[in-house]
Formats: C-alpha cells, sequence, structure tokens
C-alpha cells in the first residue's frame, strides 16, 4: 500500500529520466507497467559493466516495482495491447522522439481516443517548440548546451560535466511534480492533461543565481571550481591530509569560523567584514584560510568548526557515505531480493510522510517477465499469448 496506490502508470519511457519517474512512482505505490522491445529492452540492460545477472547496475538502480512487458510496437497487434492498457492507465510516460511517437501511434492525440482522462507526460531533450525541438539528447548534451558544464570545474581549466546525471535527475524530478500536479487537476476537475518537460529546461531551471547575476550584470559567469559566487567563504579548502569544505552563509558565522582557527583580526579586516566584501576580495580570503587549515586534519578541523555551529564537512567517498552510521540511521538503504542478482541494494525514496511510507516491493524486473501475466489480464488466452510471442508481437 502506499498514497497512489490505486494508480496505473504505464511506462513506455527508457533510459534515465522516465524510468526514474516511473520508480518514483512505483515507490509511492502506484501500479507501473513497463513496456519494452522484445529481445532487447530498455537500452540500459546493456549499459556495463558491472552487471548482476543479464542486467547492468545502471538499469537495477532505477527500475524497481515496475512490471516489464515486451511489446513490439511497430506492429499494430502490439499496439492494439499498449492501446488496451491505456484504457485502464491513469498516467504514460513516454520520450519518443516527436516523429517516432506520431508514427507508433503513440501521441496524446491518438493515446486520449482511449482514454479521454488520461495524463500523458513527454519527455525530450529540447522541449517541443523551438529550432532545436526535433534535437535528440542525452544527458551530456543537456549539461553542455544548458550551460552546467561552463561552470563546473576549476576557474581557467576545461568544461567538466557533473559527477551525478543531474539533467536526466532534475527532468525526473521535475516531471515527477508535473505529474502528481495532473493527478491533482484531474482529481478537482475529471480532466487528464498532456505534461511536457526536457532536459534542456531543467537544466535552465536550475540556474537560478547564476542567471540572475547574469541577468542584472551581463556578466557571463565562468568556472569558479568549488567557489560560490555570491557567498565566500564557501568553498572547499585544503587540510593536512586531504580536503574539505566551509560554507559561511552570514556574517555571523564567519565571526565564528575566525575565532574557531584563532585567527579574529580576519573578522575585522576591512575586506572581510561583510559577506559582499568577502566576495570582491574572496581570493585573498581563501589564501589566508589555505595558510590555516594546511596545519591540522581534515578531522581536526571539521570536529572544531562543527562544535562551534559553522558548516563544515569532509568531501566523502561513495565508500564513506555507505559506512557511515547517519546513512545506515536514515534507512534509505533497502535490500530487494532479485531472482537472479539475489539480495539487491537500493537507494530508497528520499521523502518520508508521517503514514504509509514509500516502499521498495518488487525488483527491478527480468526483460518480459510479466508479459504474460498482464496480457492474461486484458483477456489473452494462453494459446493467444504464445502465437503473439511466435510471431515477434511479444
Amino acid at each position: 500500500m502506499g498514497l497512489l496506490t490505486g494508480i496505473k502508470v504505464l511506462d513506455l519511457s527508457r533510459v534515465l529520466a522516465g524510468p526514474y519517474i516511473t520508480m518514483c512512482l512505483g515507490d509511492l505505490g502506484a501500479d507501473v507497467i513497463k513496456i519494452e522491445n522484445p529481445g532487447t529492452g530498455d537500452e540500459t540492460r546493456g549499459w556495463g559493466p558491472p552487471f548482476a545477472g543479464k542486467d547492468s547496475a545502471y538499469f537495477l538502480a532505477i527500475n524497481r516495482n515496475k512490471r516489464s512487458v515486451t511489446v513490439n510496437l511497430k506492429r499494430k497487434e502490439g499496439r492494439d495491447i499498449v492501446y488496451a492498457l491505456v484504457k485502464e492507465a491513469d498516467v504514460v510516460i513516454e520520450n519518443f522522439k516527436a516523429q517516432t511517437r506520431t508514427k507508433l501511434g503513440m501521441d496524446y492525440d491518438t493515446l486520449t481516443r482511449y482514454n479521454p482522462s488520461l495524463i500523458m507526460l513527454s519527455i525530450s531533450a529540447f522541449g517541443d517548440k523551438g529550432p532545436y525541438k526535433d534535437r535528440p539528447g542525452y544527458d551530456l548534451l543537456a549539461q553542455a548546451m544548458g550551460g552546467l558544464m561552463s561552470l563546473t570545474g576549476e576557474e581557467g581549466g576545461p568544461p567538466v560535466k557533473a559527477g551525478f546525471p543531474v539533467a536526466d535527475l532534475a527532468t525526473g524530478v521535475f516531471g515527477l511534480s508535473g505529474v502528481l500536479s495532473a493527478l491533482f487537476h484531474r482529481a478537482q476537475t475529471g480532466e487528464g492533461l498532456h505534461v511536457n518537460t526536457s532536459l534542456y529546461e531543467s537544466q535552465l531551471a536550475f540556474h537560478i543565481n547564476w542567471a540572475m547575476n547574469y541577468f542584472l550584470t551581463g556578466v557571463v559567469p565562468h568556472r569558479m571550481g568549488s567557489q560560490h559566487p555570491n557567498l565566500a567563504p564557501y568553498q572547499a579548502f585544503s587540510s593536512s591530509d586531504g580536503y574539505f569544505v566551509v560554507a559561511c552563509g552570514n556574517d555571523e558565522l564567519f565571526r565564528k569560523l575566525c575565532q574557531v582557527i584563532g585567527e579574529e583580526d580576519l573578522s575585522v579586516d576591512e575586506r572581510f567584514t561583510t559577506n559582499a566584501q568577502r566576495v570582491i576580495h574572496r581570493t585573498e580570503l581563501a589564501q589566508e584560510l589555505n595558510r590555516v587549515f594546511s596545519s591540522r586534519t581534515t578531522q581536526d578541523w571539521c570536529r572544531d568548526l562543527d562544535r562551534a555551529g559553522v558548516p563544515s564537512g569532509p568531501i566523502a567517498t561513495l565508500e564513506d557515505i555507505y559506512h557511515d552510521p547517519h546513512t545506515e540511521a536514515l534507512g534509505i538503504v533497502q535490500t530487494v531480493e532479485h531472482p537472479e542478482a539475489g539480495p539487491l541494494p537500493q537507494i530508497g525514496f528520499p521523502v518520508h510522510f508521517s503514514q504509509d511510507e514509500a516502499v521498495i516491493h518488487r525488483a527491478p524486473p527480468l526483460l518480459g517477465a510479466d508479459t504474460d501475466e498482464v496480457l492474461r489480464t486484458l483477456g489473452y488466452q494462453p494459446h493467444e499469448i504464445e502465437n503473439l510471442r511466435k510471431s515477434g508481437v511479444l
């Protein structure tokens, strides 16, 4: 059971943004049916190594709480199966190219003939209008053309993509909010909606202060390493044995920082008394702080700064994080039994409710594992299913 129990989702998407959304909907209790190509399935099944059984770690990370049905959408019989599922669905999520969507008969106008109250989310690389609307794209392209890579990396260095696929994941978060908003709208009005989002727009939405800085000044922002364009000190510093970060969001925190490091004179230096002055003189300030921080270990500095209430922390690796007692206490890492991989760790849904917590109840499916079960619920007989499989529809 979950907050979205009773909601049926048909997942026609693949790769990351769409499958991430449908995984979250499944975590919240929705019944998610993932439509995949016979034989190959979602291409991320092969995005490895590493693999567990036949499927890649990449696929296994974002496809739990779903049932897999293989359908050849190029065949009329295959499309008929999808149309039958659409009649029962509340939400359809897809990321076909626009021309492919129309050619396959998976466009909003066609699907709403079978279900007028349908909510459909369409995900694209660049949106549904404009000169780039027909361009294909992946996360890397969105990070490049959406500005992120121009702001990531050390000053004077080459552009760098973010370590996480933030264009895909941002699109997933915005897409999820769009679906949930549309479900609320339909509950109030009975009307379905066609929702659109794109990797490119999600990157622009994340510009926030960077964009406003540019709008107000006309100055094109540049790469700043770990520094913040509007705050100082707010960056990584080197200790005697590594690196850690300090984040002073106001003048009082800076004064506390100066007390902890035994450099009270810095807090009354006219170059550093206010955040605005510290931003202007960030280079001199960083030099002063690095000189001090290099004398002790990361652990020592973070301990003392934490005691004083100055936000700071080590730059943790994934190994550090998944052995951290705090991560364990949150219970965000959960395990589900996979038919080939055995006990499979998963990162749980990161939102908690006073009741009906999000639950991982189904392992990422093997390709087509639920085809027969789902088709039987649509009224297909065993011999019909076998004939469809032999003819390449399933």
